[in-house]
C-alpha cells in the first residue's frame, strides 16, 4: 500500500490467517512495527482487538 492503508480498509499484508505476511522484514513499515501489542489494547477477545484498532484509525486520521 505505497500511500498507506486508509482507515477501514483491511491491510492487503494480512493473510487469510489474519497474520502479517511481512512481519519481521524490513519493508514492514514503521508504523506496523511500532504498534507494540498491550492489555488494553488486544482486550478479551477479536471483536476487542479490531474495536480498539477502529478507534485508533479514527483518531489519527488526516483531516
Amino acid at each position: 500500500m505505497p500511500d498507506g492503508k486508509p482507515a477501514g480498509v483491511r491491510c492487503v499484508q494480512l493473510g487469510d490467517d489474519q497474520r502479517c505476511r511481512i512481519f519481521g522484514r524490513p519493508e514492514r513499515p514503521a508504523c506496523c512495527s511500532g504498534l507494540q501489542p498491550a492489555a488494553d489494547m488486544c482486550g478479551a477477545s477479536r471483536d476487542d482487538a479490531l474495536a480498539w484498532l477502529t478507534r485508533l484509525e479514527a483518531a489519527t486520521r488526516p483531516s
